[in-house]
């Protein structure tokens, strides 16, 4: 990722955030148009240990951010704030102050205060339920048919299925049947609803504070627990070793457990085999990847939110849908992502984008190929276009004719790629990802001064992305 932040700034950071800051780093990354027609819309309500609490509008407001910009966005905020480890947002159209007095008052009015008193920012951490995510909404398929009818099973019947362990990709509605499950479930019962990772958190801080009696009182003290994201425990000895007593605490008293992974139990690395124990112990139930029927019942129900949404003033043809349908495979997220990004772009520019046009808005997630994008990929593909030899490229030599093609291939990595900034520096003869950021730096400069490079890495990543020149767009 661009590193758009001064060193000075990074070695000093302030000790409160300073919003208008990072407003002015995120239009200088993203681009006046784009900042205008979304990031101007996110108001700052206020900063804790490790998160900041934003608000926006409406939901759509905060997917569409959350789809596209969230992960640099936190990057900025880190830069400034290196102990914010997420984002958080509210949905209001009220004024901050107005916000700020929302919270407070959900601070003090939680239900059972008395018993939480030590978790300070309970009403951000736990039981945050989307009343949205429910079984209506969640659209089945042969996939997931079998997950919705456990869940369902057990919203119904507590502790039939005992524990619940739901499993699968990102993206493939995990979280929404959690969601449900404890939506359904708090209507006769005290429900839990909280993410491993927020588990851990609040583990650390009540050994930090030395409220560890009343961290195992609260836990265990609860008719359902849910647990999202359980692979997040990996490694956490005395985590694990906590969260195995409240597990059998939990079922010796009768109450429901629920958990969500991204993959089975016997795959989860550095989890005790006890614990695996008891999650195999219970029904475990495979998510699997979306099949294009799903896929397409879920763009159709999509459109029909977003038509309500915005009155009817939006349009995206039966080929265009047909055609995501096909090609967005990774997860549904990604899938109601870029049917988020066709729609800003018929309401932008009151016209409803064809096929080729739709090639162009997702040409990051679409992968005609069928093969992600990797970093040799990109090496081999730069050192085909510029004509010079891998090894080479890949050496310690500085001449001009090897440096703008290696730049240029840690430019393409940086965009094309997931890895990280040591990662790609590693790639290119382990070079140290100070180098990574510089050669960024260049060509993002560069491709402003000079229009026959930009056209170039264009091309190259035209090329990378689609393989086949038929493909190309």
């Amino acid at each position: 990722m661009k590193n758009i932040l001064n060193q000075n700034t990074k070695e000093n950071f302030p000790k409160k955030l300073d919003w208008k800051i990072i407003q002015s780093e995120m239009k200088n990354k993203f681009g006046l148009d784009i900042y205008e027609s979304w990031l101007r819309k996110i108001d700052f309500i206020d900063e804790f240990t490790n998160y900041v609490l934003l608000s926006v509008s409406t939901r759509f407001i905060r997917d569409w951010i959350a789809s596209r910009y969230l992960d640099q966005i936190l990057q900025i905020v880190k830069s400034y704030k290196k102990d914010v480890r997420r984002i958080e947002f509210i949905i209001s159209e009220n004024k901050k102050e107005e916000d700020k007095n929302f919270i407070e008052k959900n601070y003090t009015d939680l239900p059972n205060k008395k018993n939480i008193s030590f978790i300070k920012d309970s009403f951000l951490q736990y039981n945050r339920i989307d009343p949205n995510k429910n079984f209506e909404s969640f659209i089945i398929g042969s996939s997931n048919k079998l997950a919705y009818e456990a869940s369902k099973k057990v919203s119904e019947d507590v502790a039939h299925y005992n524990p619940l362990y739901l499993y699968g990709g990102v993206g493939m509605g995990k979280s929404h049947l959690l969601n449900a499950m404890g939506l359904k479930l708090k209507e006769k019962n005290k429900v839990m609803f909280i993410s491993a990772e927020r588990f851990m958190y609040q583990f650390v801080k009540s050994i930090k504070s030395n409220e560890m009696v009343k961290f195992k009182d609260y836990f265990r003290n609860t008719d359902v627990l849910l647990i999202d994201d359980i692979q997040f425990m990996n490694g956490k000895e005395a985590m694990q070793e906590e969260f195995f007593h409240t597990f059998n605490a939990l079922l010796d008293k009768g109450s429901q457990i629920i958990l969500s992974a991204d993959r089975p139990p016997n795959k989860l690395s550095r989890i005790q085999e006890r614990i695996k124990s008891r999650f195999s112990g219970g029904l475990v139930v495979d998510i699997q990847n979306s099949d294009y029927e799903l896929r397409y019942k879920i763009v159709k129900k999509k459109i029909e939110e977003l038509k309500i949404l915005y009155s009817n003033q939006i349009e995206v043809s039966e080929e265009v849908q047909k055609f995501i349908s096909s090609e967005i495979k990774t997860s549904i997220r990604e899938l109601v992502g870029a049917l988020n990004r066709i729609v800003s772009y018929s309401r932008i520019y009151s016209k409803a984008p064809n096929i080729s046009e739709i090639k162009i808005i997702l040409k990051d997630l679409l992968n005609l190929s069928e093969n992600k994008v990797n970093i040799d990929q990109i090496q081999t593909s730069v050192c085909q276009f510029f004509k010079i030899n891998k090894t080479e490229m890949l050496s310690s030599r500085r001449s001009r004719y090897l440096v703008r093609p290696r730049q240029t291939a840690i430019y393409l990595s940086k965009i094309l790629t997931s890895k990280s900034l040591p990662e790609i520096g590693r790639a290119f003869s382990n070079r140290d990802h100070t180098t990574v950021i510089h050669s960024v730096k260049t060509i993002e400069k560069l491709k402003k001064q000079d229009t026959e490079l930009s056209v170039n890495i264009d091309t190259l990543k035209n090329k990378i992305l689609y393989k086949n020149s038929q493909n190309e767009v």
